[in-house]
């Protein structure tokens, strides 16, 4: 993308301290300050210069009412052009389908119309090409592209502004960008769940430790630890389906806030955008940002699932626990210790939950004490959409290049799981079959857990004479629960951890996600 010399840039003086090394490196003095910045007196002379030249400055489409154009400073300070270009995609075809309106409703020629299509059309070829000229002083995404289309094309450019305000254009724009944006993420949700999906069919019996409180628990199948990833993929995809349904809303046609009084047809330009309907009323119309703060929201949860799932498979690509082994593909290394294979896309995974939920906390923060209808603060909700959008889609990535570059490693799983006494909430399920109260199930269960600790064995290692003498109720069949294998094999609730279970659980995901047997 071509921008001009008028864009922002920073370019840190030659002479300031931090970029010269010595004996005073360290320190920065007062000296040090006036030498690296121009003094007071001498910002006010350059904006006295700056303030000569303000007749040479294009004038601004909005500028009838006004005899002196604005600083420097508050042109940076006020322009949104450097983030908000994204958008130029949006806003042609929100132009085109406006123009379109404005010809069928007798407010502009068919001639004109034609003239104004080409003309779009045009710059957007441009823009594509990395040739159009994006200026600063234009102020943003819309003033750009109309000023450019009045220089292409002259007087007809002129009409298209009619019964619209840049108040009803942004908000068209950014419900047409999120409703894309929506569409890629759903996008890569399902290929990660597709990874998931094939990950845990590769190792369809393989049992692992379950933790509560990072506390041993109960055994596991680990395919059913992984769809219970895939689970929460599926609900945030269900939200983020949902926002879209209310993103799907045209606001084009409410102009400032008031709609107009001129006879245009709204219904034609929502359908044309591929919107559900107009929103009902103006003031609404432009105001609300409630679809980007359900986006974020959105985006937000997700955010903290994969986090999760980052968080996960760090502690168990780790030596304390060595369960998981990322490949080369996806692993970096140490600029000092030569050993280190580190799981880093899974850790910035983690990290980056954390700005996607700041986005959210950004806009809140942005929204939550503006009056009804468009205020300038909201120019600053699209920073944040776009960072959290870009980081959503860059999460999942890394998520599903992950899943498909790393192996479990079962001997070492396998040896692990006699710890911890995983099979005890088995052990009080048999004293319930036995008719034994769960209460009284529990406190039997857990002396024998305290006898096996005393013993240094598991379970199943105790005898039958020592298991009645914790309790008469113990029967021979009793080991037909006890060690990890019999402890799964006994879950028959739905949604268990059973193999049965899970095997249904795998054959119902696979048909869902289209994935062939």
């Amino acid at each position: 993308m071509a921008f001009t010399s008028q864009s922002l840039i920073f370019r840190a003086p030659a002479s300031l301290p931090c970029a010269r090394l010595g004996p005073s490196a360290g320190r920065v003095t007062l000296r040090d300050h006036r030498a690296a910045f121009p003094s007071i007196a001498a910002a006010a002379s350059t904006s006295m210069a700056s303030a000569e030249s303000e007749d040479k400055k294009e004038t601004k489409l909005w500028g009838g009412r006004f005899e002196e154009g604005v600083t420097d400073a508050v042109e940076r300070f006020t322009e949104s052009i450097s983030y908000d270009w994204q958008l130029y995609k949006y806003d042609i075809m929100g132009s085109k389908a406006h123009a379109s309106m404005l010809a069928g409703q007798g407010l502009i020629t068919a001639g004109d119309r034609d003239i104004i299509l080409e003309g779009l059309d045009q710059i957007e070829r441009l823009i594509q090409e990395g040739k159009f000229e994006w200026r600063k002083d234009r102020e943003d995404v819309h003033m750009n592209i109309e000023a450019a289309l009045i220089e292409r094309v002259g007087e007809p450019a002129k009409k298209l502004h009619t019964a619209r305000s840049r108040n009803d254009q942004i908000v068209t724009d950014l419900r047409l960008w999120c409703r894309d944006a929506i569409d890629k993420i759903l996008i890569r949700i399902k290929q990660f769940q597709v990874s998931l999906v094939m990950l845990a069919s590769k190792y369809v019996d393989l049992i692992v430790p379950g933790y509560t409180h990072l506390q041993r628990a109960q055994p596991v199948l680990l395919p059913h630890l992984l769809l219970s990833y895939v689970e929460q993929l599926e609900r945030d995809a269900g939200r983020l389906a949902d926002c879209r349904e209310r993103v799907n809303f045209c606001p084009l046609g409410a102009c400032a806030l008031a709609g107009t009084g001129l006879p245009i047809d709204r219904f034609k330009t929502a359908k044309d955008l591929k919107f559900t309907a107009p929103l009902k009323n103006s003031i609404d119309a432009v105001s609300d940002r409630d679809f980007v703060l359900e986006f974020l929201a959105a985006n937000s949860i997700a955010a903290v699932h994969l986090s999760r799932i980052g968080e996960e498979w760090v502690l168990w690509a780790s030596e304390e626990f060595g369960f998981l082994t990322p490949s080369d593909k996806v692993s970096t290394g140490s600029s000092i210790m030569p050993q280190k294979k580190n799981p880093d896309p899974m850790e910035l995974v983690r990290g980056k939950s954390a700005r996607v939920v700041g986005d959210l906390m950004t806009v809140l923060t942005l929204c939550k004490g503006l009056p009804q209808a468009y205020n300038r603060d909201l120019q600053e909700d699209k920073e944040p959409l776009f960072d959290s959008v870009k980081a959503i889609l860059g999460m999942l990535e890394a998520c599903t290049e992950f899943a498909q570059n790393i192996s479990f490693n079962s001997k070492r799983i396998q040896s692990s799981l006699p710890a911890g006494y995983l099979d005890a909430t088995t052990l009080a399920d048999y004293l319930v079959k036995k008719g034994v109260p769960f209460r009284t199930s529990h406190e039997i269960a857990g002396r024998s857990v305290a006898l096996c600790v005393s013993k240094k064995c598991q379970l199943a290692d105790l005898g039958l004479d020592e298991l009645k003498a914790v309790h008469p109720v113990f029967e021979r069949d009793v080991y037909e629960y006890l060690g990890v294998e019999n402890a799964v094999n006994k879950f028959i609730s739905y949604g268990s951890t059973g193999s049965q279970q899970v095997k249904k659980q795998l054959e119902d995901w696979r048909a869902q996600l289209g994935i062939s047997s």
